[in-house]
């Protein structure tokens, strides 16, 4: 048996984190790139130390920002336990990103041969989970009756490829822009800081995969949340941010429910 065959070995945790899953807020809150752990069964990939701490192996802040936010709303969290080089959750299992062979400047040499076996055991011990317990969460607040928005969380580098990004908030959606119109507006009223649309990252990129999975294939409003992560750096950051964003994701919401469109209205608190 090849040592990967079994990805997670038995005294290894369960790859999904599901947190406040009874949280009746109107949202499930998703972070696909929570973790920079590595499975015992891959060893360190064939990276350093310092490429296995940076981003490219998950989303620094990522994860408190969206505990944060599940805590404000009262809503669910669905979170991965390891690092998206194994598997990036978000992405479908027939994308070469979603077991990069390089990300940014670091190769990754654990993936850069992967057969269809070893491809296949990493989706169904990733990939597969995860997005089952999103699912799950959100058909279970179907039959319950509770309105749902997928809101997944991201960061980024402020640096890629060399060259200093000044988007600090991205808000990004795909086909349907009605949350991402809502956010982006009270951020344009608020001004405090450079959030745009569909940046650092866009559909083209193959970063929507979680939101059509669970938000366009649903009709259910939905959007990604990308914030750079020096201003998450710290938990004074991350506070900071988690409170920002509340006020906006609020407005957006009371704002469609003014138009009596799909949001229901909340506060943040």
């Amino acid at each position: 048996m090849r040592k990967w065959e079994c990805v997670l070995s038995p005294d290894e945790s369960d790859p999904v984190g599901v947190e406040r899953g009874q949280g009746q807020g109107p949202f499930v809150i998703v972070c696909e790139h929570a973790s920079s752990t590595l499975p015992q069964s891959m060893g360190d990939m064939g990276l350093s130390e310092e490429a296995r701490l940076s981003h490219i192996a998950w989303d620094p802040g990522a994860l408190a920002v969206a505990r944060l936010l599940s805590a404000r709303f009262d809503s669910p969290l669905v979170f991965q336990k390891f690092s998206r080089l194994v598997y990036d959750c978000n992405r479908p299992p027939e994308s070469p990103a979603s077991m990069p062979m390089k990300s940014e400047i670091y190769a990754v040499p654990a993936n850069e041969v992967v057969d269809g076996a070893e491809r296949l055991a990493r989706t169904q011990a990733l990939y597969r989970p995860f997005h089952a317990a999103v699912s799950t969460l959100i058909d279970e607040r179907t039959c319950h009756g509770l309105a749902t928005s997928v809101i997944t969380v991201h960061s980024f580098t402020p640096v890629y490829f060399g060259k200093s990004r000044a988007v600090e908030v991205g808000i990004l959606h795909d086909a349907d822009a009605r949350f991402a119109d809502g956010i982006l507006a009270a951020a344009a009223a608020e001004r405090r800081h450079d959030v745009r649309r569909n940046e650092p990252y866009g559909p083209a990129d193959g970063v929507t995969h979680s939101l059509i999975l669970h938000g366009i294939s649903r009709g259910i409003p939905n959007v990604m949340i990308e914030v750079r992560n020096d201003l998450i750096a710290d938990q004074a950051g991350q506070e900071v941010m988690a409170g920002y964003l509340s006020e906006l994701i609020a407005e957006a919401i009371g704002q469609q429910d003014k138009n009596k469109k799909t949001f229901v209205n909340v506060r943040s608190h």
